[in-house]
């Protein structure tokens, strides 16, 4: 049995189109992911593994893990403290 090609932007799409609850989830979940994927950009540029990362704020792999795959949601300070130790920090900014 062959594999059936799917597009997952469009189905992401459609379901935003047709379900209001959908939307709002997603517009939530949003920012969320797009942080944890500068996180994750950050860390690979500054060439750290999980297990360094993890090391230096005191945690274990499997912690930034499940972050970094969106398992797991950090806690604000957990986002802060893993953003300090990358060299960053986060701020809040007015919208335009």
């Amino acid at each position: 049995m062959a594999f059936a090609e799917i597009n997952i932007q469009e189905i992401i799409q459609e379901k935003k189109n047709n379900s209001e609850e959908f939307y709002n989830t997603w517009k939530k979940s949003e920012d969320e992911y797009r942080l944890i994927a500068e996180m994750i950009e950050l860390r690979k540029q500054k060439g750290i593994s999980q297990t360094q990362l993890a090391r230096t704020i005191g945690n274990r792999q499997q912690v930034i893990s499940r972050i970094e795959k969106k398992e797991n949601s950090p806690s604000l300070k957990m986002f802060c403290c893993i953003l300090d130790s990358l060299g960053y920090e986060l701020k809040i900014v007015k919208k335009n």
